[in-house]
């Protein structure tokens, strides 16, 4: 038996007790990964993205795991409640306008010293100093450089609109202003490169696209490693005590570590291995993280309808956002009703040999955010749930 009808059968036996709509992860898949993240990074650490996982017990997992030490966070009340339930690294990767949050932070010494929050504007540290509340904690700031790649004197631009800061003197700039301004202190520069860490280079059936992303990756590379490395200096020259400098994500991994300017890795994706993550050339991994739908009907030959299965993964809308049917292998969607909402007919040759109550497994789009439809995972060793437990959304916490 091939690896995916091997892995069908496994889940199918596993969860042959739970009734679908159920999502799960191979604890097997899951450490292989981890290990590969690892692997790449050639030691330097990984922080690990908690968006890509939302499951305290699985970030707990990958943080025991050596080659992995901390967390970035993707929002303040994330960060505090991690904080809380005993992470003491917590690196904010996104601004804040949440003043409660703010108040909270700025009154405990012990929330202080474990959260790291970003900052790439003067006006934030206004607006925090204002939610204060007579919170007097010294605050730690993460400082932003942009990373995108500006092509014909800025006029293209390749890469997410993040930080303002594109060049190493703006973020000294703002590394001299937070220095004056009493209660922070800069302790550490981010950098994400998501046009070389999340897009794909060997997409299937488009060499000439593949061809021009590798080109633009690599020019894209060339030029932030010397950028990076400038404005490292530059804030080091304000800020000589700097701790840390985070860069990358899992499709760059082993790029951004060989910058000496970078002290640690972010990755979070790798984990799971969602189906974006299917289209590159520098690394491979094993799906860990899956959900089933059950068959709920039988409209016709080579067709059944399952239950619900409509989750798009946020950015550009597009097919490439919708899950994809990937056991058994061969399903695919009717092109004119695509992932529905409450129930999603799938075509193939397959569908003739599924009955009513079998589950149909699907792949996510992006990590993560799966665990926004399910309050429980299923981790599945060998042929069998060894535990379950909560995602975000189970214990409460849906913080976007």
């Amino acid at each position: 038996m091939t690896a995916r009808p091997a892995d069908r059968a496994r889940y199918d036996r596993a969860t042959a007790h739970l009734d679908a709509p159920l999502a799960i992860v191979d604890l097997e898949a899951f450490d292989a990964n981890a290990d590969d993240l690892v692997r790449r990074a050639g030691g330097k650490p990984i922080r690990v993205a908690s968006k890509s996982v939302r499951c305290r017990a699985l970030l707990q997992r990958v943080l025991a795991r050596e080659g992995f030490a901390g967390v970035m966070s993707f929002t303040l009340a994330e960060s505090l409640w991690l904080a809380r339930s005993g992470v003491d690294d917590v690196l904010l990767a996104y601004p804040s306008a949440d003043r409660a949050g703010f108040a909270e932070l700025t009154a405990d010494p012990e929330l202080a010293a474990a959260v790291t929050v970003l900052v790439d504007d003067p006006a934030q540290l206004r607006l925090i100093d204002e939610a204060r509340d007579g919170g007097r904690e010294v605050v730690r700031v993460c400082l932003e450089l942009d990373t995108s790649l500006r092509l014909l004197g800025g006029r293209l631009r390749v890469g997410a609109r993040r930080s303002p800061l594109h060049s190493p003197a703006h973020l000294a700039d703002l590394a001299r202003v937070v220095a004056r301004r009493p209660g922070f202190r800069v302790v550490g520069i981010m950098a994400y490169e998501g046009h070389v860490a999340g897009v794909g280079d060997a997409v299937a059936g488009r060499p000439l696209r593949s061809r021009a992303v590798r080109l633009m990756q690599a020019a894209a590379r060339r030029e932030l490693a010397a950028r990076r490395a400038e404005a490292v200096r530059a804030v080091r020259a304000v800020v000589p005590e700097l701790e840390f400098v985070n860069g990358g994500g899992t499709g760059s991994v082993q790029h951004t570590a060989a910058e000496p300017a970078v002290t640690e890795i972010a990755a979070g994706s790798g984990l799971y291995l969602p189906r974006l993550f299917d289209n590159y050339t520098s690394f491979s991994g094993r799906p860990a993280a899956l959900f089933a739908q059950p068959v709920v009907r039988r409209p016709g030959v080579g067709v059944v309808t399952v239950l619900g299965g409509g989750y798009p993964a946020s950015g550009a809308a597009g097919a490439d956002r919708l899950p994809e049917p990937y056991l058994p292998q061969g399903l695919r969607y009717d092109p004119q009703e695509g992932a529905g909402e409450v129930q999603t007919p799938l075509l193939g040759f397959p569908a003739d040999d599924l009955l009513i109550g079998d589950k149909v497994w699907f792949r996510h789009a992006k990590a993560g955010e799966l665990c926004e439809r399910f309050d429980a995972l299923h981790l599945v060793e060998g042929d069998r749930v060894t535990a379950t437990v909560p995602t975000y959304r189970g214990e409460g916490r849906t913080f976007l």
